[in-house]
Protein backbone atom coordinates (compact mmCIF):
# COMPACT_ATOMS: atom_id res chain seq x y z
CA UNK A 1 0.00 0.00 0.00
CA UNK A 2 3.30 2.17 0.34
CA UNK A 3 2.24 4.38 3.18
CA UNK A 4 3.14 3.97 7.05
CA UNK A 5 1.50 4.48 10.31
CA UNK A 6 2.26 4.33 13.55
CA UNK A 7 0.59 3.87 16.97
CA UNK A 8 1.76 5.67 20.01
CA UNK A 9 1.32 5.94 23.54
CA UNK A 10 2.88 8.24 26.44
CA UNK A 11 1.80 7.47 29.88
CA UNK A 12 2.86 6.22 33.35
CA UNK A 13 3.85 2.83 34.05
CA UNK A 14 3.01 1.09 37.11
CA UNK A 15 7.04 1.39 38.19
CA UNK A 16 8.27 3.80 40.27
CA UNK A 17 11.37 5.66 40.66
CA UNK A 18 13.83 5.82 43.66
CA UNK A 19 12.14 9.03 44.36
CA UNK A 20 8.57 7.61 44.28
CA UNK A 21 7.80 9.04 41.44
CA UNK A 22 5.95 6.95 38.66
CA UNK A 23 8.09 6.09 35.24
CA UNK A 24 7.05 7.29 31.92
CA UNK A 25 7.45 5.67 28.86
CA UNK A 26 6.68 6.02 24.93
CA UNK A 27 5.61 3.10 23.01
CA UNK A 28 5.56 3.33 18.91
CA UNK A 29 4.23 0.37 16.91
CA UNK A 30 3.52 0.47 13.20
CA UNK A 31 0.06 -0.32 12.32
CA UNK A 32 -0.20 -3.26 10.10
CA UNK A 33 -2.82 -2.48 7.62
CA UNK A 34 -3.01 -5.57 5.93
CA UNK A 35 -4.12 -9.10 7.31
CA UNK A 36 -0.73 -10.38 5.22
CA UNK A 37 1.59 -8.24 7.28
CA UNK A 38 3.41 -10.28 10.07
CA UNK A 39 3.30 -9.10 13.68
CA UNK A 40 7.30 -9.83 14.13
CA UNK A 41 7.62 -7.31 11.20
CA UNK A 42 6.13 -4.32 12.38
CA UNK A 43 8.75 -1.51 13.58
CA UNK A 44 8.82 -0.78 17.36
CA UNK A 45 10.05 1.38 19.56
CA UNK A 46 10.30 2.24 23.31
CA UNK A 47 11.75 4.78 25.50
CA UNK A 48 11.57 5.57 29.74
CA UNK A 49 11.78 8.80 31.12
CA UNK A 50 11.13 10.63 34.14
CA UNK A 51 8.11 12.18 35.13
CA UNK A 52 10.12 15.61 34.76
CA UNK A 53 10.55 14.93 31.25
CA UNK A 54 6.90 15.00 30.56
CA UNK A 55 6.51 17.86 27.57
CA UNK A 56 6.18 18.43 24.31
CA UNK A 57 9.36 19.04 23.63
CA UNK A 58 11.11 15.73 25.29
CA UNK A 59 8.86 13.67 23.29
CA UNK A 60 9.17 15.03 20.32
CA UNK A 61 12.60 14.25 20.59
CA UNK A 62 12.09 10.89 21.11
CA UNK A 63 9.66 10.68 18.35
CA UNK A 64 12.68 11.73 15.97
CA UNK A 65 14.55 9.09 17.21
CA UNK A 66 12.19 6.82 16.48
CA UNK A 67 12.18 7.92 13.23
CA UNK A 68 16.06 7.85 12.62
CA UNK A 69 15.59 4.06 13.38
CA UNK A 70 12.74 2.56 11.47
CA UNK A 71 12.87 1.52 7.66
CA UNK A 72 9.97 4.88 6.72
CA UNK A 73 8.56 7.58 8.52
CA UNK A 74 5.25 7.65 9.11
CA UNK A 75 2.30 9.30 7.32
CA UNK A 76 0.23 9.71 10.65
CA UNK A 77 0.13 8.69 14.34
CA UNK A 78 -2.48 7.09 16.06
CA UNK A 79 -3.26 7.41 19.47
CA UNK A 80 -6.05 6.36 21.98
CA UNK A 81 -5.20 8.13 25.62
CA UNK A 82 -7.50 11.55 25.99
CA UNK A 83 -5.62 12.77 28.74
CA UNK A 84 -2.79 13.43 26.53
CA UNK A 85 -4.15 14.42 23.41
CA UNK A 86 -2.75 18.40 23.40
CA UNK A 87 0.80 17.14 24.33
CA UNK A 88 0.67 14.14 22.07
CA UNK A 89 -0.56 16.57 18.96
CA UNK A 90 1.94 19.23 19.48
CA UNK A 91 5.09 17.04 19.85
CA UNK A 92 3.52 15.43 16.33
CA UNK A 93 3.19 18.55 14.68
CA UNK A 94 6.58 20.28 15.86
CA UNK A 95 8.20 16.80 14.41
CA UNK A 96 6.16 17.79 11.30
CA UNK A 97 3.85 14.55 11.79
CA UNK A 98 0.06 14.82 12.00
CA UNK A 99 -1.19 12.81 14.85
CA UNK A 100 -5.33 11.08 15.12
CA UNK A 101 -6.94 10.13 18.28
CA UNK A 102 -8.20 6.60 17.37
CA UNK A 103 -9.16 3.56 18.95
CA UNK A 104 -7.54 1.60 15.88
CA UNK A 105 -4.61 0.67 17.79
CA UNK A 106 -4.64 -3.02 18.26
CA UNK A 107 -1.38 -3.92 17.38
CA UNK A 108 -0.26 -1.48 20.05
CA UNK A 109 -2.65 -2.85 22.66
CA UNK A 110 -1.70 -5.92 22.49
CA UNK A 111 2.05 -5.28 22.48
CA UNK A 112 1.09 -2.97 25.95
CA UNK A 113 -1.06 -6.01 27.51
CA UNK A 114 2.48 -8.34 26.27
CA UNK A 115 4.20 -5.35 28.40
CA UNK A 116 1.89 -5.04 31.23
CA UNK A 117 2.46 -9.06 31.71
CA UNK A 118 6.05 -9.89 31.04
CA UNK A 119 7.83 -6.50 31.02
CA UNK A 120 7.27 -4.42 34.02
CA UNK A 121 6.86 -7.06 36.82
CA UNK A 122 11.00 -7.64 35.86
CA UNK A 123 11.67 -3.91 36.78
CA UNK A 124 12.90 -2.51 39.81
CA UNK A 125 9.99 -0.42 41.26
CA UNK A 126 6.93 -2.20 39.96
CA UNK A 127 3.66 -1.87 41.80
CA UNK A 128 1.28 -4.41 41.09
CA UNK A 129 -1.23 -2.32 42.39
CA UNK A 130 -0.85 -0.07 39.94
CA UNK A 131 -0.69 -2.69 37.41
CA UNK A 132 -4.13 -3.49 38.34
CA UNK A 133 -5.50 -0.16 37.63
CA UNK A 134 -3.96 0.61 34.39
CA UNK A 135 -7.51 -0.12 32.13
CA UNK A 136 -8.18 3.12 30.09
CA UNK A 137 -12.15 3.32 29.72
CA UNK A 138 -14.13 6.38 28.48
CA UNK A 139 -17.82 7.00 28.80
CA UNK A 140 -19.42 7.01 25.35
CA UNK A 141 -21.15 9.88 23.33
CA UNK A 142 -24.23 9.78 22.24
CA UNK A 143 -24.03 8.54 18.85
CA UNK A 144 -25.54 10.34 15.88
CA UNK A 145 -26.88 9.47 12.06
CA UNK A 146 -24.33 9.31 9.13
CA UNK A 147 -24.52 12.59 7.02
CA UNK A 148 -26.95 12.88 4.42
CA UNK A 149 -24.66 13.08 1.84
CA UNK A 150 -23.11 9.46 2.00
CA UNK A 151 -27.03 8.07 2.83
CA UNK A 152 -28.88 6.30 0.15
CA UNK A 153 -31.78 6.12 2.68
CA UNK A 154 -34.44 4.38 1.27
CA UNK A 155 -31.83 2.62 -1.03
CA UNK A 156 -30.12 1.34 2.07
CA UNK A 157 -30.11 -2.23 3.58
CA UNK A 158 -28.07 -4.33 5.73
CA UNK A 159 -27.15 -7.77 6.83
CA UNK A 160 -25.38 -9.12 9.89
CA UNK A 161 -23.24 -12.14 8.40
CA UNK A 162 -20.62 -14.71 9.33
CA UNK A 163 -16.79 -15.89 7.70
CA UNK A 164 -14.54 -18.29 8.95
CA UNK A 165 -11.23 -16.43 9.75
CA UNK A 166 -9.58 -18.71 7.20
CA UNK A 167 -11.38 -16.95 4.61
CA UNK A 168 -10.71 -13.46 6.31
CA UNK A 169 -7.02 -14.47 5.21
CA UNK A 170 -7.52 -14.20 1.87
CA UNK A 171 -8.80 -10.37 2.20
CA UNK A 172 -5.57 -9.28 0.10
CA UNK A 173 -6.86 -10.69 -2.72
CA UNK A 174 -10.45 -8.79 -2.69
CA UNK A 175 -10.82 -6.15 -5.04
CA UNK A 176 -11.68 -3.63 -2.07
CA UNK A 177 -11.84 0.17 -3.25
CA UNK A 178 -11.31 1.53 0.68
CA UNK A 179 -10.57 -0.78 3.91
CA UNK A 180 -8.20 -1.97 6.26
CA UNK A 181 -7.02 -5.16 8.24
CA UNK A 182 -4.29 -6.77 10.55
CA UNK A 183 -3.21 -10.09 11.25
CA UNK A 184 -5.79 -12.12 13.25
CA UNK A 185 -2.41 -13.47 14.74
CA UNK A 186 -3.27 -10.17 17.17
CA UNK A 187 -6.34 -12.10 18.33
CA UNK A 188 -7.41 -15.25 20.24
CA UNK A 189 -8.83 -17.37 17.54
CA UNK A 190 -8.11 -20.45 14.82
CA UNK A 191 -9.09 -20.89 11.40
CA UNK A 192 -11.95 -21.94 11.71
CA UNK A 193 -13.72 -19.53 14.35
CA UNK A 194 -16.50 -17.75 13.11
CA UNK A 195 -16.01 -13.89 12.50
CA UNK A 196 -18.95 -11.75 12.37
CA UNK A 197 -19.51 -8.67 10.23
CA UNK A 198 -21.98 -6.34 9.22
CA UNK A 199 -22.42 -5.98 5.35
CA UNK A 200 -24.00 -2.77 4.37
CA UNK A 201 -25.86 -2.40 0.93
CA UNK A 202 -26.53 1.27 -0.17
CA UNK A 203 -26.36 3.08 -3.84
CA UNK A 204 -23.88 5.26 -1.90
CA UNK A 205 -21.46 2.57 -1.24
CA UNK A 206 -18.59 4.29 -2.91
CA UNK A 207 -18.91 7.78 -1.40
CA UNK A 208 -19.69 6.22 2.16
CA UNK A 209 -16.80 4.17 1.88
CA UNK A 210 -14.58 7.10 1.25
CA UNK A 211 -15.70 9.27 4.01
CA UNK A 212 -15.67 6.02 6.13
CA UNK A 213 -11.49 6.12 5.07
CA UNK A 214 -11.18 9.11 6.54
CA UNK A 215 -12.15 8.11 10.14
CA UNK A 216 -10.21 6.16 12.48
CA UNK A 217 -12.75 3.36 12.76
CA UNK A 218 -12.26 1.00 16.01
CA UNK A 219 -15.76 -1.09 16.12
CA UNK A 220 -19.53 -1.60 15.56
CA UNK A 221 -21.51 -2.80 18.82
CA UNK A 222 -25.15 -3.00 19.87
CA UNK A 223 -26.79 0.09 21.53
CA UNK A 224 -29.92 -0.57 23.45
CA UNK A 225 -30.33 2.60 24.82
CA UNK A 226 -32.27 5.14 24.48
CA UNK A 227 -33.55 2.76 21.28
CA UNK A 228 -31.79 -0.30 19.83
CA UNK A 229 -29.02 0.39 17.07
CA UNK A 230 -25.72 -0.88 15.43
CA UNK A 231 -23.45 2.16 16.10
CA UNK A 232 -20.20 2.31 14.88
CA UNK A 233 -17.10 3.90 17.08
CA UNK A 234 -14.76 5.93 15.71
CA UNK A 235 -11.76 8.46 16.68
CA UNK A 236 -11.88 8.60 20.12
CA UNK A 237 -15.04 8.99 20.92
CA UNK A 238 -17.42 9.54 18.04
CA UNK A 239 -20.12 7.52 17.36
CA UNK A 240 -22.58 6.88 14.32
CA UNK A 241 -25.47 4.99 13.84
CA UNK A 242 -25.07 2.48 11.01
CA UNK A 243 -28.11 0.85 11.74
CA UNK A 244 -31.49 1.19 13.38
CA UNK A 245 -32.92 -2.45 15.08
CA UNK A 246 -36.94 -1.44 14.11
CA UNK A 247 -38.35 -5.42 15.20
CA UNK A 248 -37.72 -8.06 17.97
CA UNK A 249 -35.89 -9.98 15.37
CA UNK A 250 -33.67 -7.76 14.23
CA UNK A 251 -32.40 -6.78 17.97
CA UNK A 252 -32.45 -10.81 18.62
CA UNK A 253 -30.10 -10.81 15.17
CA UNK A 254 -27.41 -7.77 16.71
CA UNK A 255 -27.75 -9.76 20.51
CA UNK A 256 -26.14 -12.82 18.12
CA UNK A 257 -23.96 -10.46 16.36
CA UNK A 258 -22.30 -9.43 19.93
CA UNK A 259 -22.19 -12.81 20.90
CA UNK A 260 -20.26 -13.97 18.02
CA UNK A 261 -17.96 -11.50 18.78
CA UNK A 262 -17.15 -12.44 22.45
CA UNK A 263 -16.08 -16.04 20.52
CA UNK A 264 -14.16 -14.51 18.18
CA UNK A 265 -11.84 -12.57 20.58
CA UNK A 266 -13.80 -9.11 19.82
CA UNK A 267 -12.38 -9.22 16.08
CA UNK A 268 -15.47 -8.83 13.98
CA UNK A 269 -15.57 -6.58 9.83
CA UNK A 270 -17.61 -3.62 8.37
CA UNK A 271 -18.09 -4.46 4.62
CA UNK A 272 -20.02 -2.18 2.10
CA UNK A 273 -21.21 -2.81 -1.31
CA UNK A 274 -23.63 -1.41 -3.75
CA UNK A 275 -25.05 -4.36 -4.85
CA UNK A 276 -25.39 -7.88 -2.76
CA UNK A 277 -24.62 -9.45 -6.02
CA UNK A 278 -20.93 -7.61 -6.03
CA UNK A 279 -18.33 -9.56 -6.29
CA UNK A 280 -15.98 -6.08 -4.94
CA UNK A 281 -16.84 -4.24 -1.76
CA UNK A 282 -16.68 -0.72 -1.47
CA UNK A 283 -15.01 -0.50 1.59
CA UNK A 284 -13.99 -3.89 3.95
CA UNK A 285 -12.67 -3.18 7.21
CA UNK A 286 -11.63 -5.65 9.94
CA UNK A 287 -12.29 -4.57 13.38
CA UNK A 288 -11.45 -5.50 16.70
CA UNK A 289 -13.27 -4.26 20.49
Amino acid sequence: MGKTVWELDFYSRPIFDENKKKVWELLICESPLSVARSPESLFRFSKFTSSKSVNSIWLKGAIEEAIAEAPAPPQRIRFFRRPMNNMIIKACEDAGLVALPSRRTYALNAWLAERLRDVYPQQEGYDEAAANNASVQYPALNAIALPDAVRGDKGDRWALVNLDAAALQEMTEWEIAFGEGFPLELADIKPETQIPGLLMFSPRAMPLSGWMAGLELGYLHLQTNPLPRICLETGSSDSWIVADLKSDATVAEAKRFEAAKQQSDGVHFLAIQARQEDESFAGFWLLKQ
